[in-house]
C-alpha cells in the first residue's frame, strides 16, 4: 500500500494508481459515515462486503450492456477499474419516498411514488451536496445538455435493472445514487457508471417486513449494519446460506476472479 501512489481518498474508498495506464485500484474501507462525515465509525468487515456486492452488481451491469468502469476484483478489498473523469454531480433515482425526499416534501416514508424521480446533487461535502437543477449543471459547465441526457438514460437503465435484480431476491429498491464519469477510449468519449453500487449507496428494504438492509441502519442507530449487508450478499448468492453471521469477519464464497 505504501509503495502505491494515492490518487484520491474519499469517505469510504481510496483510489491508487493502477498497474497500467488508464487504470486505478479502488480500495474499500471499513469507514461508515453519515451526514457528510458528521457521524463516523469503523465497522469491521463493511469494506469487504461492499467490494463483493459492488463487484457482483457491476459484473451484471456489464453483462446487460450498461457501460461502467469495472474491470475485475483483485482481492477482498480492492478492485481494478478504468480511470474516468468523474462528473461532479450525483444522480439519485427514487422509487419510494424516504430520507430527505420525505423531509423536504412531507411525503410519508414508504409511499410509492407516481413514477421514478431523478434528482441531481452537486458533489461538495462542505456544502452538504446540495440539490441542483439541469440549469445549474449546464450553467457551471459540470456537464453538457447531451451528457445530462446520457446520465439520465443510464440512471433509468440502472434503476430498471436493479429493481428487477433485488425484487428477485425479496428486496425492494427504494432509491439509490450513482456517480458517472467520462471514459476516453482513443478519441471517443462516453459516459459510464463509476464509483460503487452497494448498500452504502442504495436504500434496500425487505419486501415482506420493510426492514432496512442498508446504511440507514447506521444513520438511524438501528444496529446490525454488517448483518444486514451480509444478508443482502446472501440473497444475491455472493455468500453461502450456511456461512456464519458472526465471526472474525465476513466469510465469502470463493470466486474465480483473481
Amino acid at each position: 500500500m505504501s509503495r502505491r501512489r494515492r490518487i484520491y481518498e474519499g469517505k469510504a474508498k481510496t483510489l491508487y494508481e493502477g498497474p497500467e495506464p488508464g487504470t486505478l485500484i479502488q480500495f474499500f474501507k471499513d469507514d461508515a459515515t453519515a451526514f457528510n462525515k458528521k457521524k463516523h465509525e469503523i465497522v469491521d468487515g463493511k469494506g469487504v462486503l461492499n467490494n463483493r456486492i459492488s463487484e457482483y452488481i457491476f459484473t451484471q451491469l456489464t453483462r446487460v450492456g450498461i457501460p461502467n468502469h469495472f474491470i475485475k476484483r483483485i482481492n477482498m478489498r480492492e478492485q481494478l477499474i478504468k480511470e474516468v473523469e468523474i462528473i461532479p454531480v450525483e444522480v439519485i433515482v427514487r422509487n419510494i419516498s424516504a430520507g430527505t425526499l420525505s423531509e423536504r416534501l412531507g411525503i410519508p416514508e414508504g409511499e410509492v411514488l407516481p413514477r421514478s424521480i431523478i434528482e441531481f446533487c452537486y458533489k461538495k461535502d462542505e456544502l452538504n451536496d446540495p440539490l441542483v437543477s439541469e440549469e445549474h449543471i449546464t450553467a457551471f459547465g459540470w456537464a453538457s445538455p447531451q451528457e445530462i441526457d446520457d446520465m439520465m438514460a443510464l440512471a433509468i437503465r440502472v434503476n430498471d435493472f436493479l429493481s428487477g435484480l433485488f425484487l428477485g431476491v425479496g428486496i425492494q429498491l427504494v432509491d439509490f445514487k450513482i456517480e458517472l464519469g467520462r471514459l476516453w477510449e482513443n478519441d471517443i468519449m462516453r459516459i459510464v457508471v463509476a464509483d460503487e453500487i452497494s448498500p452504502d449507496s442504495c436504500r434496500l428494504w425487505d419486501i415482506k417486513t420493510n426492514e432496512k438492509m442498508d446504511k440507514d441502519r447506521f444513520r438511524r442507530d438501528l444496529g446490525g449494519l454488517v448483518d444486514s449487508y451480509q444478508e443482502v450478499a446472501r440473497r444475491l448468492g455472493i455468500m453461502n446460506e450456511n456461512d456464519p453471521k458472526r465471526g472474525k469477519g465476513p466469510v465469502l464464497v470463493k470466486s474465480d476472479k483473481t
